[in-house]
C-alpha cells in the first residue's frame, strides 16, 4: 500500500528523510504503473521518433545515476559511464535502436540498482549536505537539494509520458 503522508523516514535527517520519502513514493507509483507490461509494451513506438516506455524507464535510472555521481562524487560521468548511459540520457535515435528487447525485470533491476547506491549514500549525509552547492560549467549555481528535486520531477514527468503511451497502446489494440 502506498503512503500518502509525507514524513521523514527513519534513519535519515529530517530533510533528507522527507526527500527519501518522496523519492520512494515516486518510485512506488512508477513501479505500480509498469508492473504488468510485456516486452512488446515496453518497446512500443507509435511513431518512429517516439520514446518507448523501456527507454523512458532507463532514462529515469540514468538521470538518477548521473545525479548520484555529480552530488556524491563531485564529478561528471567518466568515459565508461558515459558510454553505458548516454543512449538513455539523450533519448535520441540511438536509444530507439538499442533500448529494446528487454523484459520488465531488466528495467526494474536497473532502477533498483541505482536507487540502492543512492540510499547508501543518503544514509551517510546530514541535512546540511542538501544545501551544499556548486556551479555548472556555465557558472549557474546549484545545490544538492535542487539536484534531487530534479530527479523527482524527471521521474514524475516521464511517468506521465508512460501513462500517455499506455493509453495509446491500449487504444491501438481495439
Amino acid at each position: 500500500m502506498i503512503n500518502y503522508e509525507v514524513t521523514a523516514l527513519e534513519g535519515f535527517g529530517e530533510k533528507i528523510g522527507e526527500l527519501v520519502f518522496l523519492l520512494e513514493h515516486a518510485r512506488a507509483v512508477t513501479l505500480d504503473e509498469i508492473k504488468n507490461l510485456s516486452q512488446a509494451d515496453l518497446d512500443y513506438l507509435e511513431h518512429a521518433d517516439d520514446n518507448s516506455i523501456g527507454a523512458l524507464l532507463l532514462h529515469i535510472a540514468a538521470i538518477e545515476k548521473v545525479h548520484q555521481v555529480i552530488s556524491f562524487e563531485k564529478r561528471d560521468f567518466n568515459a565508461e559511464e558515459y558510454a553505458k548511459w548516454v543512449p538513455a540520457i539523450d533519448l535520441e535515435e540511438h536509444a530507439r535502436n538499442t533500448i529494446k528487447g528487454k523484459s520488465i525485470d531488466f528495467y526494474i533491476r536497473q532502477l533498483a540498482d541505482v536507487r540502492e547506491e543512492i540510499m547508501k549514500q543518503l544514509h551517510l549525509r546530514t541535512d546540511g549536505w542538501l544545501y551544499e552547492g556548486d556551479c555548472w560549467p556555465n557558472g549557474t549555481p546549484f545545490n544538492n537539494y535542487f539536484l534531487w528535486f530534479h530527479v523527482l520531477e524527471d521521474e514524475i514527468s516521464h511517468r506521465g509520458q508512460i501513462r500517455a503511451i499506455k493509453r495509446r497502446l491500449l487504444h491501438s489494440r481495439k
